[in-house]
């Protein structure tokens, strides 16, 4: 029987330009180890109380509906071959791993990432990787070395290698920065680089995990669903509602962009097809791992109910996923830092080690 469980408070970032997702360059203050004991407990329970309002079961695109960029079956018609990773600068360590500037290739552009590489002994398959997708921040004000301090430090001290990519139009990197919802880009740098670490010597190509946060909880859970190379999913407050959802949250021109996508294919209504290609839930059997969710309850960004939906969703295609719920945390899961990042971390470990 797969858990879902509820405990106290935990909450990320923000979504769809809508306000600055990461986390502050300072993190929170973490919850005390009493405070993070207190009242935590597994409970199994049935699916969540959200009503379903898509099926789990897989819908490819019909022949009659327009190919689109960002239809999961014309994803993963897609190459996505990666390339050297290439070290631009060496930055100070951390406590155990090793810290760098790094660039690889995708679509000809060169995208840069934060790496981290853990000291000591290396494997003989090679570290864990954990591909860190960060939430909205705008590009204008993004840095790859602010922000997610917290987060990326307490995956890297964990022994794994951090890949942290700077999507298009990000940062230094090459491109522009188009959003997530009406083009494939920032889910296709993801993909290449999966497949750069999959190359990278020091790297375990069978041990690569994603993690996500809001608008980065959504690149995880297209990858996912796309390529088969991500052995494991960690989803923060995501961008995981079906397209009609976030529709219905944000309206036609909240969603960067969609508005010209209903323009030209109209609406879910009208075009249910189109919308369902488009939508990794229409795909979850295929999901590549397992699934971790973790969402605040007065997270007043992306919806709970979001991610509740997903979690039944999952369990209706059969695949295993968890769903923790924090109470009275918000976007960041601020309150409940610390015991949130534990159980990514235990997460990880069960299924990357």
């Amino acid at each position: 029987m797969t858990l879902r469980y509820a405990l106290g408070g935990c909450a990320l970032l923000v979504v769809l330009g809508l306000a600055a997702c990461g986390p502050p360059a300072t993190p929170p203050p973490a919850a005390t180890p009493a405070a993070d004991a207190a009242g935590v407990a597994a409970v199994p329970t049935e699916a969540p109380s959200a009503t379903p309002t898509t099926t789990a079961t897989p819908t490819p695109a019909p022949t009659s509906t327009p190919i689109h960029p960002l239809s999961i079956e014309e994803m993963r018609r897609r190459e996505y071959p990666g390339s050297d990773i290439t070290v631009e600068e060496t930055l100070a360590p951390g406590g155990n791993y090793r810290r760098y500037i790094v660039s690889y290739r995708s679509e000809g552009l060169k995208i840069y990432a934060l790496m981290t590489v853990p000291t000591g002994d290396r494997p003989e398959e090679g570290w864990p990787v954990v591909v860190f997708n960060h939430g909205y921040i705008p590009p204008s004000e993004y840095r790859p070395t602010e922000r997610y301090i917290a987060y990326v430090d307490a995956f890297a001290r964990s022994g794994y290698i951090v890949f942290r990519p700077d999507y298009r139009g990000h940062g230094s990197s090459e491109g522009v920065a188009r959003g997530p919802f009406m083009v494939p880009d920032y889910t296709v740098d993801v993909l290449n680089a999966v497949a750069s670490l999959r190359h990278y010597a020091d790297a375990d190509p069978q041990r690569i995990g994603m993690w996500g946060h809001s608008m980065g909880g959504g690149i995880t859970l297209r990858a996912m669903v796309v390529s088969r190379d991500v052995k494991a999913g960690v989803i923060w407050a995501g961008t995981v509602g079906p397209y009609v959802e976030m529709l219905r949250k944000w309206g036609v021109r909240g969603a960067s962009g969609t508005d010209e996508l209903t323009a030209r294919y109209g609406s879910p209504e009208q075009n249910s097809d189109f919308w369902r290609a488009i939508s990794p839930n229409s795909y979850l059997a295929d999901l590549s791992g397992p699934l971790q969710l973790h969402h605040g309850t007065a997270d007043q960004t992306v919806p709970l109910a979001w991610s509740e939906l997903l979690y039944q969703q999952v369990l209706e295609a059969g695949r295993p996923v968890e769903l923790y719920t924090y109470e009275g945390d918000d976007h960041n899961i601020s309150h409940n830092l610390d015991l949130a990042l534990q159980r990514s971390v235990a997460f990880f470990d069960r299924y990357l080690k």
